[in-house]
């Protein structure tokens, strides 16, 4: 009896069947809030975001600890391979999607919550910019890591795995007490 990798092409494919739905059912969950209207339509767009935003930091938090097992891989090893299949699978399934809805939901409660106004939050859209970026340049790692191409050591991506800790830390904060 053969049983199926992870890594193999089909459960590929049936990971990528399982996001489309799960992206299909939250956009459709959106759509029919909007459509619903229930007075308690902030709450509900704000436990998505949370979702989604909950979502986006778990990916943000586990991607550099594979790069930091990959750069101990040798390259075109089966491990490395592995993790090459865990970091795609990570960006694309998970970690895009879940920011596209963090950017989505945040940016319609920033709008028709807050119109855009406090201190607090315009430094709070300038940190989640900066956690974007970071995603940003995981994704462009992962594609080097992809070509076997990374010059970055473990306790480069060590250092870097503190860098989201550190934004979420500080825009939690700004949510939560609003200091300016």
């Amino acid at each position: 009896m053969t049983m199926e990798k992870q890594t193999d092409r089909r459960s590929g494919a049936y990971a990528r069947r399982r996001a489309h739905f799960a992206l299909a059912f939250f956009a459709l969950m959106a759509v029919a809030l909007f459509a619903w209207n229930p007075d308690n339509l902030y709450l509900w767009i704000k436990a998505l975001h949370i979702i989604a935003v909950i979502s986006w930091m778990a990916g943000l938090f586990y991607m550099p600890r594979l790069f930091i097992y990959h750069t101990d891989a040798e390259p075109g090893s089966v491990q490395s391979e592995t993790f090459k299949v865990m970091e795609r699978r990570l960006l694309r399934i998970i970690m895009t999607p879940a920011m596209m809805l963090t950017w989505i939901f945040g940016l319609y409660l920033a709008w028709s919550v807050y119109g855009f106004q406090g201190g607090w939050l315009h430094a709070k859209i300038g940190l989640v910019v900066l956690l974007t970026g970071v995603h940003m340049f995981f994704s462009r790692a992962v594609r080097a890591f992809e070509r076997d191409e990374n010059r970055r050591s473990a306790r480069y991506w060590r250092f870097m795995n503190e860098a989201p800790t550190v934004l979420m830390i500080v825009i939690v904060i700004l949510v939560v007490v609003k200091p300016f």
